[in-house]
């Protein structure tokens, strides 16, 4: 589902579950390869990318979600997205320089996914970066709507949410979104280029992400369960 190959110090992670939809099964997987990554290599650098040819990661599987909130009630609704804020912290603390390297579509939960990242590159001939919730009724937790913020400006961060504007790579490059829009043939030549041309001391990396992500990380601490209500997201 979620693998890594390790190329010098740069640890290029590879997700491998057709759209990416997140499920417990795909964040239990992505949490674990992290983890590896941080205790058995000395790498600087994590680079995630998608094995799908047109799909980054389109967010959560409803296909999953809605028949386990049915059966198994409230509890699960509130549990999982608390299980997606895990990743979406790891990811944010990671102790390593992080890249995502979006090459095709990141929708709602993928969007959110690619902003916790230090860096994104872009495939500029296929895929949109757009966050769909208010067309589904799921209004964003207040972690994640902070995770978003750390990426994109405020005024397009407000254009996304209120009408699932679908941004291009060229327009994320535009507004500084994403370090680089590249041709799909070019991305991960250019990612990989600038991954190993930077090597951190991890400890440093991790002193600095405190600090830069302090009032994400409150946020984040604060996370209230009764807002994941079903009676008020309306899954």
């Amino acid at each position: 589902m979620i693998d890594f190959t390790l190329d010098e110090h740069v640890a290029v992670v590879t997700m491998n579950s057709g759209e990416n939809r997140f499920n417990y099964t795909f964040l239990e997987a992505f949490l674990h390869v992290l983890d590896r990554i941080e205790r058995e290599t000395s790498a600087g650098v994590l680079v995630v990318r998608s094995a799908h040819e047109k799909i980054w990661s389109n967010g959560i599987d409803l296909d999953w979600l809605l028949p386990t909130i049915q059966k198994e009630g409230r509890e699960a609704a509130k549990a999982f997205p608390l299980k997606i804020m895990e990743l979406l912290r790891r990811i944010l603390m990671y102790p390593m320089i992080t890249i995502a390297a979006v090459n095709g579509h990141a929708f709602a939960g993928g969007a959110i996914l690619a902003s916790a990242f230090d860096f994104r590159f872009m495939r500029s001939d296929r895929g949109y970066f757009c966050l769909p919730e208010v067309d589904i009724h799921v209004p964003l937790m207040p972690g994640m709507a902070a995770v978003v913020k750390k990426a994109v400006p405020l005024p397009k961060f407000l254009e996304m949410q209120y009408t699932a504007k679908r941004l291009t790579a060229q327009e994320c490059e535009a507004h500084q979104i994403v370090l680089k829009a590249c041709h799909g043939d070019d991305l991960m030549n250019e990612v990989m280029a600038f991954a190993k041309s930077h090597n951190k001391d991890r400890q440093i990396l991790l002193t600095m992400k405190k600090v830069a992500y302090k009032e994400i990380l409150r946020i984040m601490d604060e996370e209230d369960p009764v807002y994941l209500d079903t009676e008020k997201t309306g899954l």
